[in-house]
């Protein structure tokens, strides 16, 4: 990673985009870069007087930032641009959304926290990462109900879950613009560790997790020693031995420059790597009842290009890891069955979580039904 890095800092585009955000600002540097004029000075000081006047003419800006560059979109499904164009022409410009990607506002719990003190109006964090501060989301990761992606693409887009788990987000400042899945989690091993297929194959191994008591509880009934890593000292514990695994999906492994750490990447199909593009909900609920549904519009059709873009963007992916030498694995129905059996949502462990995040375990059972029965978005899932 530490030569990514370096050839980063380097790379004549890379500095360009710098030379471009200190003289325009970060989003005429970044629509640049995603329009393909970048080099173009005319082409960028245009962008630059355009988005101007938009943001001068705009009823209400809104501060968006996520953890991800934008032109990470062709191998990671997080549409922030998607969603810029689709507010700003459904609004018809009324609101102007100024991009901070890649970590400029914080990452993780930092950005969550930030989001929902208001000091940003959205972002985009994982729901792990949102768990400390909205903690019903964290019903996600109760492995082996909703991992696979369309019962995910099923369950938010339901009823259900906006009857039972909206409201508790919405409670804690939070106002869902919609939720997505970067793909099943991975059990991911790093090179020189064994391959990890059913749950014997992690006894003892060190699995580096976010903040999520759901995920902690879930690898130690699996045998392996949970152990929480902040993301940006991840990789060097991987590196160190500090950390034998880790559970990303493949596509965000692949972004953040795993490919000369991991060996051997599974997809177990337990866990979604679920994702929600948040706006702080004081900022939501003063827009005028207008803008409110011009911004719901947008975010259901910025939703489904997410969905969409996964198939892609885990294509990209892999063919990377592949070249790296990394080897991937699907779970048979066998194994599939062991992992059940050994972690999954029937066993009673899981009870007090479904009790305290969905209010009851008839509560838990309607949502569960919800992941279970087809709904407007069909999703692809990965097969080895």
């Amino acid at each position: 990673m530490k030569q990514s890095r370096i050839a980063e800092q380097t790379n004549p585009e890379r500095r360009r985009f710098l030379e471009i955000c200190g003289r325009y600002g970060f989003t005429t540097a970044v629509l640049g870069s995603i329009g393909g004029y970048l080099w173009s000075d005319d082409a960028i000081a245009q962008t630059a007087a355009d988005e101007e006047a938009k943001q001068k003419a705009a009823k209400s800006t809104m501060l968006f930032a996520t953890e991800y560059k934008n032109e990470d979109w062709s191998h990671l499904p997080i549409p922030q641009s998607q969603f810029k164009s689709n507010l700003e022409a459904s609004s018809k410009n009324a609101i102007y959304v100024k991009l901070h990607p890649a970590g400029q506002l914080g990452i993780g719990a930092a950005l969550a926290q930030k989001i929902q003190g208001g000091t940003v109006q959205g972002g985009g964090v994982s729901l792990s990462n949102f768990s400390p501060y909205a903690p019903a989301v964290d019903l996600i990761n109760i492995p082996f109900w909703c991992g696979e992606n369309q019962k995910f693409a099923n369950l938010v887009t339901s009823r259900a879950w906006n009857d039972e788990i909206t409201p508790k987000v919405t409670q804690r400042g939070y106002q869902p613009i919609f939720y997505f899945t970067m793909d099943s989690r991975t059990i991911s091993s790093r090179k020189g560790f064994r391959p990890v297929k059913v749950p014997g194959d992690m006894q003892g191994m060190k699995m580096r997790v976010p903040p999520s008591q759901l995920l902690q509880t879930f690898y130690r009934l699996a045998g392996a020693n949970p152990t929480v890593v902040p993301w940006g000292e991840t990789a060097t514990a991987m590196k160190q031995g500090v950390a034998d695994g880790l559970d990303p999906a493949i596509a965000p492994l692949y972004t953040f420059g795993f490919t000369d750490i991991l060996g051997h990447l599974t997809v177990v199909r337990s866990v979604s790597d679920a994702q929600m593009f948040a706006a702080n909900a004081g900022w939501y609920q003063a827009l005028p009842k207008d803008l409110q549904t011009a911004f719901d519009a947008a975010a259901e059709r910025t939703q489904q290009e997410s969905f969409a873009q996964i198939e892609k963007a885990r294509a990209v992916s892999i063919a990377e890891f592949k070249k790296a030498g990394a080897q991937f694995y699907a779970v048979n129905a066998s194994e599939y069955k062991q992992w059940v059996e050994a972690c999954g949502e029937p066993r009673k462990e899981w009870e007090e979580f479904k009790v305290k995040f969905a209010g009851s375990v008839a509560n838990f059972e309607k949502l569960k039904a919800a992941a279970n029965t087809k709904g407007p978005i069909t999703v692809s899932e990965f097969t080895s």
